[in-house]
């Protein structure tokens, strides 16, 4: 009998709403109210260059992308299968929301890989 691999899309599935909920929110707070608003003085490119240039600091963004893409791979497809019941569609589905997920994963990780030192 073969393995489900259902548990591996929920570990990322929870792992990347977790993230999401506790790290998007700061962010979004940040970029798009306190710096427009002048609450917080906008950083510089090269200050902001200097912060992501550390190993650590660069997984981080990775993970992070990488984890909500799958996030909301997983939320998408389960939003078409069950929300709007087309189950027909099961693997184009699969393909198209778990592919897009690794598809965007790829290219965070050349973008975060690759930024100028």
């Amino acid at each position: 009998m073969e393995r489900s691999k259902e548990p591996f899309f929920w570990v990322l599935f929870t792992g990347g709403g977790m993230l999401a909920a506790l790290v998007l929110p700061a962010l979004a707070a940040l970029l798009w109210i306190a710096i427009p608003l002048g609450w917080v003085e906008a950083p510089a490119y090269a200050e902001l260059a200097a912060k992501v240039q550390p190993p650590l600091v660069r997984l981080c963004l990775f993970v992070l992308v990488s984890f909500s893409l799958f996030h909301w791979g997983h939320r998408f497809r389960y939003t078409l299968y069950d929300g709007l019941q087309i189950k027909h569609l099961n693997e184009v589905i699969n393909s198209f929301c778990y592919g897009g997920a690794v598809l965007g994963t790829i290219v965070a990780a050349y973008l975060v890989w690759t930024l100028p030192t």
